[in-house]
């Protein structure tokens, strides 16, 4: 699965320059997952009580375990207040949030996950070298904006 492999890329890009990078996640549930939206959903629904990242990764661990079942097992063994987590899985809001990532991916032309973009630009090396290319180029940009009167 191409977005569980990125992880470990993407925390070695944010250890690299922790001051300069912020990783924003958005969802895009792609079709080919039958289970994906409603992964989605509740993993905002676990954001709610802060603990979308730890919920984000049991998912990935399990993506050919995907159900209700094993959702409401992950939530339970991150000891999430189910009732509350339950309401906001459901949600119309949180449902919302996914249509309108899914809407905003599609706006900058999205086709697939995982999409990465770095200030606007979509990466396409998926490497550290790859990133670092950007991220120089654009500290660059940025630190020579700074320096002119």
């Amino acid at each position: 699965m191409y977005c569980k492999g990125l992880t470990s890329l993407l925390d070695q890009v944010v250890e690299k320059y922790p001051q300069a990078v912020k990783e924003v996640f958005m969802n895009f549930p792609v079709k080919s997952h039958k289970y994906a939206e409603t992964a989605a959903r509740a993993a905002l629904a676990a954001d709610k009580q802060g603990r979308f990242w730890e919920f984000h990764d049991e998912l990935f661990q399990n993506t050919n375990q995907l159900n209700d079942e094993k959702v409401r097992e992950i939530a339970k063994a991150l000891n999430l207040n189910m009732e509350q987590f339950e309401k906001d899985w459901q949600a119309e809001e949180t449902l919302a949030k996914v249509q309108s990532d899914i809407a905003q991916a599609n706006r900058v032309g999205v086709r697939g996950v995982p999409a990465i973009f770095i200030n606007g630009r979509q990466l396409k090396q998926r490497s550290l070298e790859g990133f670092s290319a950007i991220i120089d180029k654009e500290l660059a940009k940025d630190s020579g904006a700074k320096k002119q009167p």
